[in-house]
């Protein structure tokens, strides 16, 4: 019922021209980055062909480049397509983006890629008891998880992440970027831990699979000061989180905009969305997201 009335307000809010005009008014001079985590191809391949005609598609890096003086300027409603977690299958996209001639960021968990282990939160059966986890210290975390019989270096007989082969075969269309080595929730990490799953991943995708990574994204869109500073002394460039909005030359390099786009939108959901309206509604309405939200929902 609530998804066909959410339906419903989107078709409405496209026809009423307000999505476009959102566009016109907000978007010209600012780059907007979108956040995907395992979207079938066909669903990207809709996303792409629309968001072509509407935006002028980019590369993280671009931006990255004029906001540090490489570039005179960005193309007029530039957007950068992003992918978290390095799922495997985001290789089935390849072609996809190819076709369209977009350069992505995916952002790999360096101890998952090229396994068989899986994400922490695959094997918890309820959205409440995913949120409850993120709640707890990230000790207790494990304890909980272990005590159901999951261990974070566990090997399975499938794979949820991209293999070394196919992260090879994507490297000439794809930047690969970093996002911790085994997902946690960073803020509930002590600092040890944090410093390990956010220097650690850097250093272990240049060992393991030869990426040189200049660009960080938080773990479920969850960050605290101490994190931006430990990706900052870790060398990254810049990070990203799924704080909605857009960025201009002012936004914080380590706290850049994303807009979550569920990997199932209709292009009606993509096109409110990416237009940065839904974002306002929520923000006038004073509704947030649960913690931890981004890393299991709308995928």
């Amino acid at each position: 019922m609530m998804l066909g009335i959410k339906s419903a307000v989107f078709s409405l809010v496209n026809r009423a021209g307000i999505a476009a005009l959102w566009r016109k008014l907000y978007q010209h001079r600012v780059a907007t980055i979108l956040c995907y985590h395992d979207p079938a191809p066909e669903v990207v391949t809709r996303h792409l062909d629309w968001l072509s005609k509407h935006y002028n598609m980019i590369s993280l890096e671009d931006y990255l480049s004029w906001r540090k003086g490489q570039k005179a300027q960005l193309p007029s409603c530039a957007l950068v397509v992003t992918l978290d977690d390095g799922h495997s299958g985001n290789a089935t996209l390849l072609d996809v983006f190819r076709h369209h001639g977009v350069q992505p960021a995916i952002f790999l968990c360096s101890d998952i890629v090229g396994t068989k282990r899986h994400f922490w939160w695959q094997g918890v059966a309820s959205e409440s008891r995913r949120q409850f986890l993120k709640r707890l210290p990230d000790a207790a975390r494990l304890v909980a998880l272990r005590e159901s019989g999951f261990e974070e270096t566990q090997e399975y007989a499938d794979r949820s992440a991209l293999s070394s082969e196919e992260i090879g075969a994507m490297q000439s269309t794809v930047d690969f970027q970093a996002h911790t080595r085994l997902h946690p929730v960073l803020p509930m990490c002590d600092e040890q831990r944090a410093r390990d799953e956010i220097s650690g991943c850097k250093r272990i995708l240049a060992e393991r699979f030869g990426l040189e990574t200049w660009a960080f994204a938080y773990p479920n869109g969850d960050y605290c000061d101490r994190d931006v500073r430990l990706v900052k002394e870790a060398g990254f460039d810049c990070a990203l989180t799924i704080d909605a909005g857009f960025n201009d030359a002012k936004t914080d390099l380590f706290r850049l905009k994303r807009i979550l786009i569920p990997d199932n939108a209709g292009l009606n959901e993509l096109s409110v969305k990416a237009s940065g309206f839904w974002s306002f509604l929520m923000r006038m309405s004073g509704k947030k997201p649960p913690f931890g939200y981004y890393a299991t929902h709308e995928k």
